[in-house]
């Protein structure tokens, strides 16, 4: 019996070569499944997840700095007494008067706030500004990694495709 090809009954069997290029065909596209899979949902939400948690970061970091500027010029007003206006919350100011302005607390995390005066709360500002620059620095050396790795990812794609190459324009979108 002749088997049913796909062309009709009684049809010439397809060569080798053309089975052998549709099945590495199938191949490639299962592949490129796979690899647009990994980049969409691993290598990109992590990039974000990074991204996120480097800006986290930086605003910590301008936090403490502001900070430092408002002690500094306490520092540098030596008036022993203060009055300024406090958020509450919502954008609900209320008029607060500070008598003694020797000493300051600063959160130091989980809820815990420390009285310092100026000069310990400086060293322990500087401290934390070194702690989450280095901090900050990692994320971004994972940030340039998870990059790498979608940029061959790409690669990869293109060369299953049958692209040239990857538009240089276009990367900047890209990440």
């Amino acid at each position: 019996p002749t088997p049913a090809w796909p062309m009709g009954r009684g049809a010439a069997a397809p060569p080798i070569s053309r089975l052998r290029r549709r099945a590495r065909a199938m191949m490639a596209a299962g592949k490129v499944l796979e690899y647009e899979a990994f980049l969409t949902e691993v290598l990109q939400p992590d990039l974000q997840k990074i991204l996120e948690q480097r800006d986290k970061v930086y605003e910590k970091i301008a936090q403490y700095l502001q900070l430092k500027n408002v002690i500094e010029r306490l520092q540098e007003s030596e008036s022993k007494e203060l009055t300024m206006q406090v958020d509450l919350g919502c954008n609900f100011y209320v008029k607060a008067k500070v008598p003694d302005t020797s000493m300051i607390f600063v959160s130091v995390g989980y809820g815990f706030f420390v009285e310092l005066t100026f000069a310990e709360a400086l060293r322990f500002i500087e401290r934390q500004s070194l702690q989450l620059t280095g901090f900050a620095e990692k994320l971004s050396k994972d940030s340039a990694k998870i990059k790498g790795n979608i940029r061959m990812v790409l690669e990869a794609l293109c060369e299953l495709q049958g692209f040239k190459d990857l538009p240089v324009e276009n990367m900047r979108e890209i990440f």
